[in-house]
């Protein structure tokens, strides 16, 4: 209703004198009215002209009230519209059934026009007051969204770590989270973290472990110690219950070393430029909920053009078919195959693409960081 001089009802009757009736009683208030005779045409006008509310008879010929709000209730578009039905004054399963199927109230036959005209206001009023509940909500949610983006690394902001990224939050604002920053001239970090849990409070941690990272990943400080740092700090200010995985790469463009380090991540993909894709497999304990850690320190020697992927494992996981990430692995080195020869600002969206099954709802968040040497 928001920014509408008069609310738009939706009459849907069978009863010409009904509507009539209905028709006149509410324009005389003010109300903007628009009728239906039977069930397919009240659910073409309620898509189309998607009214603030719709009075709809409970017993028409062939696509009967019941079978209209199902429809209107599967449908995004209409789903949120109130449903006020017009039934027989003692159809007492007819009343149940309704409220059921998404009714948000009734109203008798025949019916007292200062009823009529109550319940309706009532309920553009309730109406009303949700949507703007659920805008402020939103609102609040988008400005999250947009201050946890606004920390997150470009590959135009630094053009020097030659990077690409695909990113996709599950909730308004994510649990998982990347990084890439300059640690000298010739010498870059990247950085990806999987918060446990699908809340937006796992959207907090983001802030603080990019400062985390500022701290403690510099020249005097190796990868391993880096990590531990990081979890001596993660250790002291995580609620109970909550860690994160993570995986660290430092990348010496000039020296031509790249050094690994896994907090119970998924593996890095190292795609050297004229050999196989294969696994950097890595044993390091979660951040987060251990005083005494192990990381183990993986390196290599890389040549221009290598690239090298770290990601989290919402991008291979398949829940639907109870599959974990690790049992997916096979099947990310095959994707990996298709896009080793690609422009590497097209390489983390173009495989984020290859690994996506659209016959499944993804539910979790997807960072995927591609990197060329």
């Amino acid at each position: 209703m928001e920014g509408k001089q008069n609310p738009t009802l939706l009459i849907v009757d069978d009863s010409p004198l009904s509507v009539a009736l209905l028709e006149k009683m509410l324009r005389k208030e003010g109300y903007a009215v628009i009728t239906a005779r039977d069930g397919p045409q009240a659910r073409k006008l309620a898509f189309e002209a998607k009214p603030d509310l719709i009075i709809l008879d409970i017993m028409m010929p062939g696509e009967d009230g019941f079978k209209v709000i199902g429809h209107l209730k599967k449908n995004a578009r209409t789903a949120s519209i109130p449903v006020i039905f017009l039934t027989g004054r003692d159809d007492l399963n007819a009343k149940v059934a309704g409220f059921d199927l998404g009714a948000v109230d009734y109203i008798t036959k025949p019916f007292h026009g200062p009823e009529v005209l109550a319940r309706v206001r009532l309920h553009l009023k309730l109406s009303l007051a949700t949507n703007s509940l659920i805008a402020s909500q939103a609102s609040k949610l988008k400005q999250l969204k947009e201050a946890q983006t606004s920390m997150l690394t470009e590959p135009d902001d630094l053009p020097r770590a030659h990077f690409s990224v695909y990113y996709s939050s599950l909730l308004e604002a994510g649990g998982d989270f990347y990084d890439v920053f300059p640690i000298s001239d010739e010498m870059f970090g990247y950085f990806v973290v999987d918060v446990s849990g699908h809340n937006i409070a796992t959207s907090y941690i983001t802030a603080a472990v990019k400062a985390l990272l500022k701290q403690n990943c510099t020249p005097i400080y190796g990868p391993t110690e880096s990590m531990r740092m990081i979890n001596d700090v993660l250790v002291e200010i995580l609620p109970e219950g909550m860690y994160l995985t993570a995986c660290y790469a430092k990348l010496n463009r000039r020296k031509k070393l790249l050094s690994i380090v896994n907090a119970g991540h998924p593996p890095v993909v190292y795609l050297p430029k004229d050999g196989e894709a294969r696994l950097i497999e890595q044993v390091g304990d979660v951040l987060g909920i251990f005083n005494e850690v192990y990381y183990e320190q993986h390196d290599i020697r890389v040549s221009p053009g290598d690239r090298f992927l770290i990601y989290s494992d919402g991008l291979i996981e398949k829940p639907p078919l109870k599959k974990v990430w690790c049992e997916c692995l096979p099947e990310l080195l095959k994707a990996c195959f298709h896009v080793r020869d690609i422009p590497i600002r097209s390489l983390a969206p173009e495989l984020a693409r290859l690994m996506r099954d659209e016959r499944y709802q993804v539910n979790d968040d997807v960072v995927v960081v591609g990197v060329e040497v």
